[in-house]
């Protein structure tokens, strides 16, 4: 086999591909982590707001509560 030198104009721009292509892997593995985080966030909203629904709904009834105004209309 013959070996050819690359330019260092080749060179440098293969690095940069590289580099940029480990910087982009890099980022979308940090993603990945805030969307775990995120996801685990929200069900933990989602088990609250289902728990004082649970808790409101033993406390007044059945309803809707309108949250501009506190108010609790109960349903018939």
């Amino acid at each position: 086999m013959s070996k050819i030198k690359l330019s260092e104009k080749e060179l440098q721009q293969l690095k940069e591909l590289q580099t940029k292509g480990n910087q982009l892997i890099f980022s979308l593995g940090q993603i990945e982590a805030q969307k775990a985080s995120i996801f685990s966030q929200l069900q933990e909203v989602q088990n609250a707001n289902v728990k004082i629904g649970k808790e409101l709904t033993e406390k007044y009834g059945d309803g809707n509560i309108d949250l501009e105004t506190g108010e609790f209309t109960k349903t018939e």
